[in-house]
């Protein structure tokens, strides 16, 4: 027994000697002392606030030490909320650092005395100061040891060079996304450790330097979205470690040198200047993985030999010409195969039939004909198959119909002749399905309905006739059943389409009246029934529903809420006046008439007004102000909100998740109060105060482009936000339904900067972007004609999607604004969001909505750009003939609206460069 507790004291004694000497040195631990203060002072949600302070800074979050515990060798304070500077030369007294990370934070500047006392830290290897507000990047003497250094998304101005110059031991050097100026320094060249370059995102000019050819160890260099000019350098070429180079969104000229893929793995020149023909051998180099020449000025025949390792190949938007290599049928790596808008000829190979990992194939827009090659049915991968704007013709082959992976296809303005196959019914993970502007004849077949996860049907343009049994519940966006031998009354079946948005019906023979039962679909925003052969009255839509009517001499319109449909009931009317003062109508005519509208419009009418009845008041559980601003909090009366929201006659904005109402306080002050319309996902995080966090997080949100909620109010079923009143109403209201059409350029690109300056602000958030569900010009508010705000700010923060109870398509946004990926990425994200303000630079670049006709905006403008010469036809004519700086400017944003709409997300810019790019158009 004796002996073991001998043997325990041992032990004991062991642990508590190996404890005394695992603890840090007592001027680190001081130091640690003293960061540990300014952190938890400096922000109250740092990862620190609920630290033990007794225990060992070893074990707290973001620190690391050495095996022995006896001293600090990394501090990662990511996303500790910090903007303390002291914080920084503090850090800077742990002589045994190898490792600073500060990204994520909210520093303005790097104070000197950081730079003389780190600088003598000869152990110190890396620095991060990414994703900051830093506006200087600072003059780095010492740090002797320093290999990488990340100053990437900040706020940095004008040139640079000397500042780097003592680092001669640099390996990484990422700069990217800020806001430098100038000529790229030869001087980097004298670091021939460098592996990584990384300036994209800048303002950058001039020519890549040749001394970059002396960098022999490089491995990677991202140049991507800046003002580059000149050839690219051949200088390149000695470099064989080189496996990336990305400069696309440059305005590079000249040819590609050949030999420039020689040992490279991925390569990006799309969106340049560049012309001449593709070398050769470009594409044989057994490393090569990835090519992006696309939006040059390409020409020439594409390479015939290519890497087996080659799984992305985008060659689309130049002016390339001859067949499409055969050969490519060898690649059994490739996955995205993108040749639009080229001059391409000839029949598609059957043996592409062969790229069976094949996710992505894009040939619209070319010249190609024959018929839809059978054996493209064997490509059990594909997603997406877009062949549109071509000279196809014959059958749609039933082997298309086999491919079950495939989520959208487009086989539009063709020459495809006879009927749409039934085994279409197979494609069961079909999102979108285009067949507008072919020759196809017969019957919509009933086994269409059973695609339940279709969300746009296209099918105007065609020879299509017979009864319509059956469509898809699913659909969304839209169906367009236009410029076909359509006959009868409008079909019953299409009163099932509640989710619908748009419902293009028009240039057919339907007869008899409109359905009343089309008032029900409560998310419809278009409906085109103009060139038919309907009688009767239009029913009453709401009013946030465009109707045309044109061209269907025995419709009367009584009342309307449209522009569009405004001039209809005014034709009509006028119609009616003559043809009764012409005695045109008989008596028994006339009588009839009036009986039937008089019975019509009082059923209609009654059922509106009894609507607004009895509404009960929202039950409040909760209500909270977010804001400090002592003038709002004196001004908002939760009972005065809800009463507004009871009463249907307050609403003035309504979106896909959104409803806003006009309040006004007992103060005569004015509030926009919000009803969330998804109220069965809201609460997403599982109860109310994680609710509130979330929105009191968004209250302090400090930005003139953006709505941040004032204050909330939780009923037994619904959440309510307040915001500040916009009295110029919605973007699309100004735009469309009001003199907006008329809105002067310089508002117009008030608001564009308005809206991206906003956007960028969100995307840039220090604890992670805050995306937009929902951007389009029904979510942006006007303060005034130049003053806009972006709102709907809050739903991506308690709207989860994947507790969605319908499609998760709803989730996209508004038609006319949903990025085509989303069709089979099913994700919101920052290249999404660019897309959407896309679509909202064209639409105040055009004065056009972004949906028109059943055609979406985008779609529309990418196609008129694949020619120079018809670029003037996007412009609104009324804002381009003011004068010749106007109509430069206008070109110079649209070149910026096309880069933003790309059918790649890969392709558009940040918004950060969105929003520079926007300035420097003045």
């Amino acid at each position: 027994m004796r002996r073991y507790v001998q043997i325990i004291s041992v032990l004991l004694c062991f642990l508590f000697i190996n404890h005394v000497s695992s603890q840090l040195l007592p001027a680190q631990n001081s130091t640690m002392t003293k960061l540990y203060d300014l952190v938890t002072s400096n922000s109250s949600s740092t990862p620190w606030t609920n630290v033990k302070f007794a225990q060992n800074p070893c074990s707290w979050i973001g620190v690391s030490c050495s095996s022995d515990n006896s001293s600090v060798t990394e501090l990662k304070l990511a996303q500790f909320s910090l903007s303390n500077v002291d914080v920084l030369s503090v850090s800077c007294e742990i002589d045994s650092l190898e490792s600073l990370d500060f990204s994520n934070n909210h520093f303005g500047r790097i104070p000197d005395e950081f730079v003389s006392v780190c600088g003598k830290i000869s152990g110190l290897k890396r620095l991060d100061f990414s994703r900051n507000k830093i506006v200087e990047l600072p003059v780095f003497k010492g740090f002797v040891g320093l290999e990488v250094l990340d100053f990437s998304h900040n706020e940095m101005r004008g040139k640079f060079g000397s500042q780097l110059d003592e680092l001669v031991g640099l390996k990484e050097l990422n700069l990217g996304f800020n806001l430098l100026s100038g000529s790229i320094p030869g001087k980097i060249g004298n670091c021939v450790n460098l592996t990584v370059i990384d300036l994209g995102g800048n303002l950058l000019s001039g020519s890549i330097p040749e001394r970059f050819g002396e960098l022999l160890k490089l491995e990677s260099l991202i140049l991507s979205v800046n003002n580059l000019t000149g050839e690219i350098p051949k200088s390149l070429l000695n470099i064989t470690t080189l496996s990336r180079f990305s400069a696309h969104q440059n305005k590079f000229v000249g040819e590609i040198p050949v030999g420039l893929t020689k040992h490279l793995k991925n390569l990006d020149l799309s969106f340049n200047n560049l012309t001449g023909s593709i070398p050769v051998e470009f594409l044989s180099p057994s490393n090569l993985e990835t090519v992006d020449l696309s939006y040059n000025g390409l020409e020439g025949p594409i390479p015939a030999n290519a890497s087996p390792r080659l799984f992305r190949l985008r060659l689309g938007n130049n002016q390339l010409s001859g067949t499409i290599p055969s050969s490519f049928g060898k690649l059994s790596n490739l996955t995205y195969l993108e040749l639009e808008n080229n001059n391409l000829t000839g029949p598609i190979p059957p043996e592409l039939g062969l790229c069976r990992s094949l996710a992505l194939l894009n040939l619209g827009y070319n010249e190609l004909n024959g018929t839809l090659q059978e054996k493209l049915g064997k490509l059990t991968n594909l997603q997406v198959l877009n062949l549109q704007f071509n000279n196809l013709s014959g059958a749609i082959p039933d082997q298309i119909t086999e491919l079950s992976t495939l989520q959208r296809l487009n086989l539009s303005q063709n020459a495809l002749t006879g009927q749409i196959p039934s085994s279409i019914s197979s494609l069961q993970n079909l999102t979108n399905l285009n067949l507008q502007g072919n020759q196809l004849s017969g019957s919509i077949p009933d086994k269409i309905g059973d695609l339940n996860n279709l969300i746009e049907l296209q099918l105007g343009n065609n020879h299509l006739s017979g009864i319509i049994r059956f469509v898809p519940k699913s659909l969304r966006i839209a169906l367009n059943l236009s410029h076909n031998n359509f006959e009868g009354e409008i079909p019953k079946v299409l009163s099932g389409l509640v989710l619908l948005e748009v419902l293009d019906l028009s240039n057919n023979n339907f007869s008899g009246e409109i359905p009343e039962s089309l008032t029900n679909l409560g998310t419809l925003t278009q409906l085109l029934l103009s060139n038919n052969q309907l009688s009767g009255v239009v029913p009453k839509f709401g009013r946030y529903v465009t109707i045309d009517t044109n061209g269907n001499t025995g419709l009367i319109n009584i009342t309307t809420s449209s522009p569009s449909a405004s001039k209809s009931k005014r034709k009509v009317s006028a119609g009616v006046v003559i043809a009764a003062a012409a005695g045109v109508l008989t008596v028994a005519t006339i009588v009839f008439i009036t009986l039937y509208v008089f019975r019509r419009y009082y059923r209609v009418n009654n059922v509106h007004s009894s609507s607004g009845e009895d509404v009960p008041q929202p039950q409040v559980v909760q209500g909270k102000m977010l804001t400090e601003n002592s003038i709002h909090r004196s001004n908002i009366d939760f009972k005065s909100a809800m009463n507004a929201v009871a009463d249907p006659s307050k609403v003035t904005v309504k979106t896909r998740f959104s409803t806003y109402y006009k309040a006004v306080m007992p103060s005569g002050k004015k509030y926009f109060v919000k009803k969330l319309n998804w109220s069965d996902k809201i609460f997403q995080m599982g109860n109310h105060e994680k609710f509130g966090e979330e929105l009191r997080v968004l209250g302090k949100l400090n930005n003139s482009n953006v709505m941040s909620p004032l204050a909330y109010v939780l009923t037994i079923d619904n959440a309510y936000l307040f915001y500040e009143f916009a009295e110029n109403g919605t973007l699309f209201d100004f735009l469309y339904n009001t003199s907006g059409s008329e809105l002067e350029w310089s508002s117009r690109y008030s608001i564009a900067l308005g809206v991206a300056q906003g956007l960028a602000f969100l995307h840039g958030y220090t604890s992670g972007p805050i995306l937009l569900l929902d951007l389009s010009s029904k979510s942006i508010m006007l303060k005034s004609s130049k003053e806009p705000q972006l709102g709907d700010i809050e739903l991506y923060k308690v709207i989860d999607p994947t507790k969605s109870t319908g499609s998760l398509s709803t989730i996209a946004g508004s038609v006319g604004y949903i990025p085509p990926e989303y069709a089979y990425t099913m994700r919101v994200t920052m290249a999404a969001n660019v897309y959407s303000f896309g679509v909202i630079l064209l639409e105040l670049l055009s004065g056009k909505p972004s949906v028109s006709h059943g055609t979406e905006l985008a779609k529309w403008a990418l196609s008129k750009s694949s020619q120079q010469d018809k670029l003037d036809q996007i412009l609104d004519f009324r804002m381009s003939r003011t004068s010749p700086a106007i109509k430069s400017q206008m070109l110079s944003i649209l070149k910026v609206a096309l880069t933003c709409v790309s059918v790649s997300p890969e392709a558009r810019p940040k918004m950060k460069s969105v929003l520079r790019m926007l300035l420097t158009a003045r």
